[in-house]
């Protein structure tokens, strides 16, 4: 932020002491010229209606230069200076016992400055470069797994059979099956002779009970 050009207004011999006067004015120092007006406005202190007038015309001096933007008017400077004593002369009045107290009627100069306050468009600072650490280690990058080959394990080909394999391997079953139904035949006719045998001892014997009987 820079100020320009001040427009300055004063207000020569008030009827204030100067300490009493800069109270007032380390309290409008700085401020803009809009929030000083309405400050001043609110003060209790008998100088707040002096620098209101003179704020006032500061302003006015600065509204004459059409360039000047009155929004951004600020209180560059404000202060009150010793005057001199009303009529160069100290005043009396009667004490005690006869004697005479000298009394003083003290002036000041009042002295309101403002400028325009122009934004000026700062530059982005530059990032700063980081500084490499030298004695930090450097960190090991990780050693890369080597890749594992999954061994695909391949099926091998069924080799088909020969159709006249597969011919003979059936008869084979057939021809199996076929003496075994013969022995159960040569059994079952065996039995059959047996049971044949058993049934004419049996007729005999009865036969030879029934003469013995008669």
């Amino acid at each position: 932020m820079t100020a320009t050009q001040a427009f300055t207004a004063r207000h020569q011999y008030a009827r204030i002491t100067a300490r009493k006067a800069r109270l007032v004015a380390d309290q409008i120092r700085g401020r803009n010229a809009n929030q000083a007006l309405d400050h001043l406005q609110f003060l209790p202190q008998r100088a707040a209606a002096f620098y209101l007038k003179v704020l006032q015309s500061a302003i006015a001096n600065a509204s004459q230069d059409e360039s000047v933007n009155l929004n951004n008017l600020f209180v560059s400077d404000c202060r009150a200076d010793d005057g001199p004593m009303l009529n160069n002369r100290l005043r009396w009045r009667p004490g005690p016992q006869g004697r005479a107290m000298p009394y003083a009627k003290k002036t000041s100069h009042l002295t309101v400055e403002v400028s325009e306050r122009e934004v000026v468009e700062e530059e982005a600072p530059k990032p700063k470069a980081k500084k490499k650490d030298k004695a930090a280690p450097k960190a090991e990058a990780p050693a890369e797994e080597a890749p594992v080959e999954e061994e695909v394990q391949e099926e091998a080909p069924v080799e088909e059979a020969p159709a006249e394999e597969e011919a003979s391997q059936e008869e084979a079953p057939a021809e199996e099956a076929a003496p075994d139904a013969a022995a159960e035949e040569d059994g079952a006719e065996e039995d059959t002779a047996d049971d044949d045998a058993a049934d004419e001892e049996a007729a005999d014997e009865d036969a030879d009970n029934e003469k013995q009987e008669s």
